[in-house]
């Protein structure tokens, strides 16, 4: 793709890291966000949230518009879209640094990387984008839910942002950045250390 629109000898890592972690993400993501939708309902005790399947039902019949596919799927998707809005820009962050870290960190001690180096890129990486990506992560929860703390029906991103500007305060939008931030840098440090260990094994193992 890269050599269609900028010449045959174009190459940019960092664009290639981000272009395949978006559509790795929007993938991802179809599976994802009904997860997080029943898991929200389940965790605020929303009427009728009493058992796994009395909450997949309670959303499935939530059939407002204001989901994608919302006429087949119900409430099952809603905030794809926000979901979206965050993991991309997360993706666009996390993995591109991440690489370059590796990079770096290579060039300075003039070898490449092992897997607990990598991972702490990776662990970094991760808390930097989790840092950038809150206030995103906070409109969508509130998306999922779908109404506020009232019962007042939230419409769209924008409608959410509104109210908590206005009612809540600016400070609202990084609700949570701590703790998103560490679960994040752990997990970063796990999945890339897991990852870059078993490449390496892979790439070593005799064919």
């Amino acid at each position: 793709l890269q050599s269609t629109y900028r010449g045959e000898e174009a190459s940019s890592p960092a664009l290639t890291h981000m272009i395949s972690a978006s559509i790795g993400e929007a993938a991802a993501c179809l599976v994802r966000v009904p997860t997080e939708v029943v898991k929200s309902k389940m965790q605020t005790n929303a009427a009728g949230a009493s058992s796994l399947s009395a909450t997949f039902k309670l959303v499935v019949s939530e059939k407002d518009g204001r989901a994608f596919g919302s006429q087949v799927f119900g409430g099952l998707y809603r905030g794809y879209g926000i979901t979206l809005m965050r993991e991309v820009p997360f993706a666009f962050i996390q993995f591109p640094l991440y690489e370059r870290l590796k990079v770096e960190w290579a060039k300075i001690q003039g070898f490449e990387t092992s897997p607990l180096q990598a991972a702490t890129c990776g662990s970094f990486s991760g808390g930097i984008a989790a840092a950038f990506t809150t206030p995103l992560d906070v409109v969508k929860t509130r998306l999922m839910l779908g109404s506020d703390k009232n019962g007042v029906k939230y419409h769209g991103a924008n409608d959410v942002i509104g109210r908590i500007l206005k009612e809540e305060g600016t400070p609202v939008l990084l609700s949570g950045i701590q703790p998103r931030v560490m679960w994040i840098s752990i997990g970063g440090f796990v999945f890339f250390g897991a990852y870059e260990s078993y490449r390496s094994l892979l790439m070593n193992f005799p064919r």
